[in-house]
């Protein structure tokens, strides 16, 4: 695309502080995920507060697209994998360190080149390739006995149901979903987190539905709008513009930003081996070229 070459730079700086911000954002999910657990509210019901509102405030951009209902399919069954790994996620990081949780949660890179080759036979990249195996090693160290109490390491694996299901979810975006606009993927896949998560939420007691208190309430509210609705609109709209090498380059400080909540929200000291892991996981998100994307939403261009 041309037009690139004519934006003016001041817009370009925004845009990139756009997706700083909205990064930060994502990276704040554990402060309010982790609060709501201790707090007695069930993961899945945490998930579910964390997609219920785009649900609703996107539908009805979703329903103008109902006629391309083969491409909001592929969205619904997207959103239901990747509200179930998330579940996951929010389990993890009860009891491990956000760090540690953060580091396994930006693997999605690694399993999204897998499942483009498996699934849509896309062809990965040398780049691609190298950027993958750095960042499972990065996995691999924050995941070794001695970084990590041997007794969690399962839950550590089942929290990798996490990127995966994200790692699908930017699969089918790319091959399945650009049909229709941004916004209306946004809503769509929301969705089907909700619908995948509402069998779990029937099942479970009022107590672990409902916030406590006037903070708790807060705090979904935050993990609805904070981490989820008002950073995905403005990846959204600013990914595109300042395309995908600095997007993915801005996006990355969301990794340190988990970092610094589990030091400052949570008293976790930075271990050697996460702080290694941290360093392979931001060069390896320099290293990764073209169709990267943060969000499920945005597909930069590729000029």
């Amino acid at each position: 695309m041309q037009h690139r070459q004519t934006l003016d730079p001041a817009r370009v700086g925004l845009a990139t502080l756009g997706v700083v911000a909205a990064s930060v954002g994502f990276g704040l999910v554990p402060l309010f995920a982790r609060g709501l657990t201790d707090s007695g509210m069930a993961p899945h019901a945490v998930a579910l507060y964390r997609y219920v509102l785009a649900s609703v405030v996107l539908a009805p951009i979703v329903w103008r697209w109902r006629r391309l209902w083969p491409v909001l399919l592929w969205g619904l069954g997207t959103g239901i994998v990747m509200a179930l790994g998330w579940v996951a996620y929010v389990r993890a990081i009860e009891v491990v360190p956000v760090s540690t949780a953060g580091v396994l949660y930006m693997t999605y890179p690694a399993f999204t080149l897998a499942i483009s080759g498996l699934l849509f036979r896309e062809r990965p990249a040398p780049r691609a390739i190298l950027a993958a195996a750095m960042i499972v090693v990065a996995a691999a160290v924050v995941m070794t006995p001695g970084a990590v109490d041997p007794a969690l390491i399962p839950l550590l694996l089942l929290s990798l149901a996490a990127p995966a299901g994200f790692g699908l979810g930017i699969s089918v975006l790319v091959h399945k979903m650009t049909p229709i606009p941004a916004l209306a993927r946004i809503g769509i896949v929301s969705m089907g987190s909700v619908l995948g998560l509402l069998p779990l939420a029937l099942g479970t007691p009022v107590q672990g539905l409902l916030p406590s208190g006037t903070q708790g309430w807060l705090m979904v509210l935050g993990i609805g709008l904070g981490t989820a609705l008002v950073p995905q609109l403005i990846y959204t709209i600013c990914s595109p513009i300042v395309g995908t090498a600095r997007t993915a380059m801005a996006g990355s400080i969301e990794l340190p930003v988990m970092f610094a909540v589990g030091w400052l929200a949570f008293g976790e000291p930075l271990t050697t081996a996460q702080a290694v892991s941290c360093v392979l996981v931001l060069t390896a998100i320099a290293l990764t070229p073209a169709r990267r994307a943060r969000s499920i939403a945005a597909v930069p261009d590729q000029t």
